[in-house]
């Protein structure tokens, strides 16, 4: 296939040109700067609304991956409006260009989050559950809507519905390896949040899936059969690097040191599941948690 990504630098972006490669697709990137004579970059400036959209013509599929990172630095409101015009802005632009194409993608298919669902508790969540409220579920709404102009034109669209990712290096993971190697790692708040957790190899899988699967389009959620609360998270962290995990974090400790990141990152409750992939035949490489720390702790 000949397929575009944007974002093609990020965690999922990198890991996912690299096996598409590997698997004789022909990648280019969608880059915020002038590329140079030869490669196979295609510029756009999504924050001033500029694309030129003749040079998506004859691609078989778009991967629209980037964004804002949401989990560097406070939440100030520029960083929010920055988190939010990023996703949405870029979408929206993208989508519209590609409705206007003579000879249009099969499919496009742009990134989301679990964050969507909002925190939720013990409720399990898939595809076809409501939205939340917060700050995220309104990005991951309107980032999804960003797409409509593309459904419309007669695109495949699938909205990928990422949870905190895992892997060697960057994610969710990478993150919480210093504190919990120095054995001062513990659960956030109460615990009992569950997470939605799922490893970046399976996210690549499920992502060729749905590039290739006509039966897989709108929200599609990448995260593992086996969500697991803080606490358990916690200890199995802990166990795979032969730290103790005594500590914890309270919850309005959570709120000083990271102010409304914390209630929407790290004391939500959000218990997603699956299903859609599971329908369609996925078989998960890393569906414990154990077996995902052994795989990417070294």
């Amino acid at each position: 296939m000949k397929i575009v990504i944007s974002g093609s630098h990020g965690l999922v972006g990198k890991a996912l040109s690299k096996t598409l490669v590997g698997d004789s697709h022909e990648v280019f990137q969608l880059v915020r700067q002038k590329a140079p004579a030869g490669a196979r970059d295609i510029e756009w400036h999504p924050n001033e609304g500029v694309i030129n959209s003749a040079s998506l013509e004859n691609f078989d599929a778009v991967i629209h991956l980037a964004g804002e990172n949401i989990a560097e630095g406070r939440w100030t409101d520029e960083k929010k409006r920055r988190i939010y015009d990023s996703r949405i802005k870029g979408t929206q632009l993208l989508s519209n260009a590609l409705a206007s194409l003579a000879n249009k993608p099969t499919v496009l298919l742009s990134a989301s989050a679990t964050g969507f669902y909002g925190s939720r508790g013990d409720e399990i969540l898939d595809e076809s559950a409501q939205t939340g409220s917060g700050f995220l579920a309104k990005v991951c709404r309107d980032w999804e809507q960003a797409t409509k102009a593309a459904e419309e034109a007669g695109i495949r669209v699938v909205q990928l519905r990422f949870g905190p990712i895992l892997a060697r290096e960057g994610g969710m993971l990478d993150k919480m390896l210093t504190p919990f190697k120095l054995g001062v790692g513990g659960k956030v708040g109460s615990g009992e949040q569950y997470i939605s957790w799922v490893a970046i190899d399976d996210v690549v899988e499920a992502i060729k899936l749905a590039l290739t699967s006509d039966s897989l389009r709108g929200p599609l959620n990448i995260v593992s059969p086996n969500p697991v609360r803080n606490e358990e998270f916690t200890k199995v962290l802990g166990h795979a690097l032969n730290r103790p995990t005594a500590m914890s974090i309270p919850a309005f400790a959570a709120r000083l040191a990271f102010g409304e990141m914390a209630d929407e990152m790290l004391l939500v409750s959000q218990r997603v599941v699956p299903k859609k992939l599971k329908e369609a035949g996925f078989e998960f490489l890393y569906p414990e948690l154990d077996g995902a720390f052994r795989k990417y702790i070294s």
